[in-house]
């Protein structure tokens, strides 16, 4: 290749460059970066002095154990078609996360359909992703309405029952200030809130309208926060006799937490139709930084032995420690009880196994059924779920 490539930071003109590169690579405009430029850490790699490779990194506190923990979130990764299988993919990816890890981060989260190539990397995905399609007549019929005022508009209580529920699952975002006004431009976002006559928020929902090619329109939830089976209902029921010209409402991949609501309200078999998509991964760039930094079950007390292989024929041997809602991890030399690799310790970190009978059909090694209880129980007490896309 003859000169070497080098990664930058991104200046104005690099970011035009990169701009134009993604449209290319991509086969279409991608907005985020433009519109992301003032909060995001952008990194592009020249070779022969033009950009052949760029993407973008933030650093946001996602939560785990209901606490934020420091979170490299990188998107908008692309390389130009004829530089691609040099393995530059790689290379922009561990350039973009390094300036976020000095900076604090401990994990790192990216949204890819290469699910295969990022494992090979070290990322694990946490949990499957689906996109939901339900009739609106259904909504509207199998809901109840309840008595909820219901006020359109983004609201200051809308975005504060937001960040009170986040904390209840793994895998959330804690969103920066910018969050809500830069989703509302890309997808052109329509809010609407709900409240119990003269009570706080309840029920927060974000929506995206868009025509049909040939008639009517289709409806795509974006955010989907309830306080509670009765909130959430009334807000199903609303979608439902939202717009007569809409006759399926969508929800997006990141819309409906893992509760069973939807499901469960469904008078009829076969009434919801779900999408697999391509699911959000998760790192862990500092293991034990990770385990201080998350939140643990508070009526949890157990010092556990365990192992991580690296991958390289070691493995590193921890006390796991838990106590009074905290945990740390102390290096031993003592024989691990439970042994996980690198992935595996990202699946169990995140809540992703929710038995042990999971945990050893995913290849996680135990000397006692009491010892692997102990270490998968010691992650779920939220579910997983991540209702931001970047």
């Amino acid at each position: 290749m003859g000169e070497a490539i080098t990664v930058v930071p991104a200046d104005e003109d690099l970011l035009t460059e990169y701009d134009t590169l993604a449209t290319r690579a991509f086969g279409r405009r991608v907005d985020d970066i433009s519109q992301l430029a003032g909060h995001a850490d952008i990194r592009v790699a020249l070779h022969g002095g033009r950009v052949i490779a760029g993407g973008l990194g933030m650093l946001i506190a996602q939560h785990f154990g209901g606490r934020p923990v420091p979170s490299a979130c990188v998107g908008s990764g692309c390389v130009a078609p004829e530089y691609r299988g040099d393995r530059l993919t790689v290379r922009m990816l561990n350039e973009r996360i390094r300036p976020l890890a000095e900076q604090g981060a401990v994990l790192a989260t990216l949204w890819t359909s290469s699910n295969g190539y990022a494992r090979r990397m070290g990322w694990e995905a946490p949990t499957p992703v689906f996109s939901w399609s339900v009739p609106a007549d259904a909504l509207k019929r199998d809901f109840a309405p309840g008595d909820f005022d219901i006020e359109h508009g983004l609201t200051p209580g809308s975005e504060e029952l937001q960040r009170r529920l986040a904390p209840r699952w793994n895998g959330t975002l804690l969103r920066p200030p910018w969050w809500t006004t830069h989703k509302q431009r890309q997808h052109d976002l329509t809010f609407y809130r709900f409240n119990r006559p003269g009570q706080p928020t309840a029920g927060y929902l974000s929506l995206a309208t868009r025509q049909h090619e040939r008639h009517g329109a289709h409806l795509d939830v974006h955010d989907f926060w309830a306080e509670d089976d009765i909130a959430g209902s009334a807000m199903l029921a609303f979608l439902g006799r939202h717009n007569t010209r809409i006759a399926t409402i969508g929800f997006h991949r990141t819309s409906l937490p893992p509760h069973p609501l939807l499901l469960h309200g469904l008078h009829r078999y076969g009434s919801a139709t779900a999408e697999s998509w391509h699911p959000w991964m998760l790192r862990i760039l500092d293991l034990p930084g990770a385990v201080r930094l998350r939140g643990w079950p508070a009526d949890l007390d157990t010092t556990l032995p365990i192992g991580v292989d690296q991958g390289d024929g070691t493995t590193e041997r921890y006390l796991l420690k838990i106590a009074h809602g905290a945990a740390e991890l102390q290096p031993t030399r003592t024989e691990p009880r439970v042994t996980v690799n690198r992935r595996q310790a990202t699946l169990w970190y995140a809540g992703g196994y929710r038995s042990t009978a999971a945990a050893r059909m995913a290849g996680i090694h135990a000397t006692d059924e009491q010892s692997l209880t102990a270490f998968i129980r010691s992650t779920t007490e939220h579910e997983l779920w991540c209702a931001e896309h970047f």
